[in-house]
């Protein structure tokens, strides 16, 4: 089946509302107690939106980007808005060098156990409220071997357009969770046989190298927590072990993405 390709002139079509206000600070389609659509922005992100569980309602762009799409629409039955780019600036609010857009409705919410399932290392968030420290978590979780993703409390929402873009459409791929109980859901990690390992400045703690040879051939769970003020004490106290970056030159911690990439490598060179 040929792509399903609509021609619009309008910019006010209603046909295109899933991609208006969309730098809104209150009407932008992504905000779960609004539309609560995903968006994915640019041939990349929509490419792996199309190979995800979330299904595209519509897409909106330009003939040069439906060329780039060409080969994956094929029996997709969303329509692709083809319009011009000052018609796309219009609808969007602003002019969009990515040239294509797809929304999708919000499937429903896996589990940590399904999340858990299969998995031998996940990576648990707790306070990371930046959705360009979420998206390049989970960009790093997908280049590194993380297999899934929990979230505790205190966390920005995945699927804000902003974190799926920076994540590259892998926050659409990467399976996650929210917990409903925070910390006491820790213990559904350890009951699923993973050793918890607290991320933390403190210069007493293991050094992650160190760490992770010691649960190289165990289940991980690797947990970071805010930008600044890290873990909360409750969740170290729920962990089994905890785990530093070693510093040089006066500096005493890294940016928590970078952090996080640092120590999914180390748990992947270790694992294998």
């Amino acid at each position: 089946m040929s792509a399903n390709v609509i021609d619009v002139a309008d910019p006010a079509d209603p046909r295109l509302d899933d991609f208006r206000y969309l730098n809104s600070v209150d009407r932008r389609p992504d905000l779960p107690t609004g539309k609560g659509l995903v968006i994915a922005e640019g041939v990349l992100v929509v490419q792996r939106m199309l190979a995800s569980r979330f299904r595209p309602r519509a897409m909106l762009g330009t003939d040069r980007r439906l060329g780039e799409l060409e080969a994956d629409l094929p029996g997709v039955e969303a329509p692709y808005y083809r319009v011009d780019a000052d018609v796309m600036a219009q609808v969007v609010g602003f002019h969009l060098n990515r040239g294509v857009l797809a929304s999708s409705s919000r499937p429903p919410e896996l589990t940590a156990a399904q999340v858990l399932a299969g998995a031998r290392t996940v990576a648990v968030l707790e306070g990371v409220n930046d959705h360009e420290n979420l998206g390049s978590i989970f960009r790093n979780a997908a280049g590194l071997g993380v297999d899934g993703v929990l979230f505790g409390v205190g966390c920005a929402d995945p699927l804000y357009r902003r974190a799926v873009r920076v994540s590259m459409g892998h926050a659409l791929l990467v399976p996650y969770a929210w917990t409903e109980c925070w910390p006491g859901d820790l213990e559904l990690l350890r009951n699923n046989g993973f050793r918890l390992l607290a991320m933390t400045q403190d210069t007493s703690a293991r050094t992650l190298p160190e760490a992770m040879a010691d649960v190289a051939g165990a289940k991980a769970a690797i947990l970071v927590g805010a930008e600044g003020p890290g873990l909360t004490e409750q969740a170290m106290r729920a962990s089994d072990m905890r785990v530093r970056i070693p510093m040089s030159r006066g500096t005493d911690s890294l940016n928590v993405a970078t952090a996080a990439a640092l120590a999914f490598y180390e748990r992947a060179r270790l694992a294998d």
